[in-house]
């Protein structure tokens, strides 16, 4: 799944693997690939664990514009707070 090296954050993690769950199965994979590779390259560009802002920067980063609706609504039902790291 994720890499080894890299350390997340316990939030952060149970915070990405709610939202993936609302996924829907056939786009899953990807996005778990896409999103956790962007996540962890954010956190080792500052050499620290994975948080819930890199989490939240890589789903908005990752996930096609026309998506972000459907995002913003799963994290707010998971009570993911996305507008304190910048998104609107």
């Amino acid at each position: 799944m994720m890499d080894e090296k890299i350390i997340w954050d316990t939030i952060a993690l149970e915070n990405f693997e709610s939202i993936l769950v609302k996924i829907p199965v056939f786009l899953r994979g990807i996005a778990q690939k896409k999103v956790s590779k962007r996540a962890e390259q954010m956190a080792s560009s500052y050499q620290r664990a994975v948080s819930q802002k890199d989490v939240v920067d890589a789903f908005f980063l990752e996930t096609p514009f026309g998506f972000h609706g459907p995002m913003k609504m799963d994290m707010e039902s998971l009570g993911i707070d996305y507008k304190k790291y910048g998104h609107s």
